[in-house]
Formats: structure tokens, sequence, C-alpha cells
């Protein structure tokens, strides 16, 4: 084979190279949007009181906890929620009780419905947010709790 001929494979194969490595390098850039694209297709959405189609205020906290709820079997009332959202925080929902014996022990009662992280955890509904200062999932957890231990939060007429 004439020096020539190599020249021209070895160009050609260079070229080749560099092709793969450019569509190579294009597939690699592409993998992350693709794998968010179906990522976010599989992460779930948090329920807020206006993705439900409720103003973001007091009102539109209960209502969009009581779909919530009624969508989990979990009882009570607007009357109920709201009687003790104004006990508890005044419709507050970042109220944080530095004071009593739990903030003493270290983990304040927080919220609109007032209350502390362990009890969040333990009672947190499925779709709402992991933040204890979120209204809804205030709301939702709290009365999931009420209904445990009171049968609902209708029961409640003081601290809980």
């Amino acid at each position: 084979m004439s020096a020539a001929a190599q020249h021209r494979r070895s160009r050609g194969s260079r070229l080749a190279r560099k092709l793969a490595v450019v569509s190579l390098g294009a597939t690699v850039l592409a993998l992350p949007v693709i794998g968010a694209t179906s990522a976010s297709a599989a992460t779930t959405t948090t329920v807020t009181a206006t993705s439900l189609g409720y103003a973001n205020n007091l009102d539109g906290w209960i209502r969009a906890s009581l779909q919530v709820m009624a969508q989990h079997g979990i009882p009570g009332t607007y009357n109920g929620i709201y009687r003790n959202v104004i006990r508890e925080s005044s419709g507050n929902p970042y109220a944080i009780n530095n004071w009593d014996s739990n903030a003493l022990a270290g983990t304040p009662s927080k919220g609109l419905l007032q209350v502390i992280d362990p009890t969040f955890a333990a009672y947190h509904v499925s779709g709402t947010s992991y933040d204890p200062y979120d209204p809804v999932a205030n709301i939702t957890a709290a009365c999931n709790y009420a209904a445990q231990r009171y049968g609902s939060i209708d029961n409640v007429w003081g601290a809980y």
C-alpha cells in the first residue's frame, strides 16, 4: 500500500473517530435531559391550598386540608379545625412555642396547630409537605393525630 493510501485511510479513520466522539459527546450531554424528563414525571407533587384551587390564607388552608383529609378518611370539620387553630396559633403558620415543656425538652410546638416534630412525622399524611410550617401539612397531620387519639379534631377543646 502506498504512503498516500495510508494517509487517506488515516485521515478517514480520524474523521470517523471524531464523528464517533462527537456523537458520543452529544449522547452523554442528552442523557441528563432524558433522565430529568423521566425523573420529573415520576416525582409526586405536594398539595397546597393554591394547587387545589383555594386561597393562600387560613380559610383556603382549612378547606384544602379538609379535601386531603376526606381522601384519607380523616374526620374533622371546618369549625373544629378553625376553633383549634385560633386557640393554638391565632392563625399564624409560623407560630412556635419556645416556652412550654416540649420546648424545654428541645422539641417546640410549631405551626397552625402547634405540632411537635415527632408527632408531625408520625402522623404526616402522604401528598402533603414534610415541612411542619406548611399550613396544609400541619393541619392535616394534627387532625390525623387528633382522630387517632380523640376520634376527631372536633373533640379537642384544649391543648392536646
